[in-house]
């Protein structure tokens, strides 16, 4: 069986946890003199493979399970474009209240926003909700005034491992991510087409059925 290679931050984190356990990740932060935000992807990724093993209040145990590395092998092997869900997209011109209408109809916590048929910006339901207080007319302001525009989007694209993926959505704090690839549209301008997402919901079923399978 082919082992996986951890970072060198990643068997830190096992020695620590190992020699010390139970601890917190605030005092792993500590010991690494890190932030506890840094170690938030490295700790999911040891977590959700089964080397450690989280119990709330309490803290991380090592588990050192026999599986992990073909566990995590297979997390690997598993690309965005086979589990990548249909994207929900609104057009830029397209009206606030229009858009909140297809985010609760489509049943989903972000909409993506298109312009000329490429990626212009995003839209989560903190963003609706933020501006409906703020008391703008949601009836005649367009999606794009409020969205979070390019480049300032997080993005996954479609060779791309499900655990890269799962990585944005926990170090970004992010519900969902556009699975894009580069094109040019018909005006000669480079940009990313939405083909596709990958939401924390994606994620979970891949991890839920591998779990049925083992």
């Amino acid at each position: 069986m082919r082992k996986i290679q951890l970072t060198e931050r990643q068997e830190k984190i096992i020695d620590i946890v190992r020699d010390n356990e139970p601890i917190t990740s605030e005092n792993i932060a500590k010991k690494l003199k890190l932030t506890r935000a840094t170690l938030r992807p490295d700790l999911s990724i040891l977590t959700m493979s089964g080397i450690l093993d989280a119990r709330p209040k309490v803290g991380y145990f090592y588990s050192g399970k026999s599986n992990i590395n073909l566990f995590l092998d297979k997390i690997n092997s598993i690309k965005v474009s086979e589990i990548k869900s249909v994207p929900v997209v609104v057009d830029e011109e397209t009206t606030v209240y229009d858009a909140i209408v297809t985010l609760f109809l489509e049943d989903v916590g972000t909409i993506f926003v298109i312009t000329d048929g490429l990626l212009s910006g995003v839209v989560s339901r903190k963003d609706f909700l933020k501006n409906a207080i703020g008391g703008i007319d949601i009836h005649k302001i367009p999606v794009g005034v409020i969205m979070n525009r390019m480049p300032n989007i997080v993005l996954t694209f479609p060779d791309e491992s499900i655990l890269d993926a799962a990585i944005k959505l926990i170090d970004h704090e992010i519900d969902s991510v556009p699975v894009v690839e580069e094109i040019q549209n018909d005006n000669k301008v480079k940009g990313y087409k939405v083909i596709g997402r990958i939401s924390k919901t994606n994620i979970t079923n891949v991890f839920v059925d591998l779990g049925i399978q083992g």
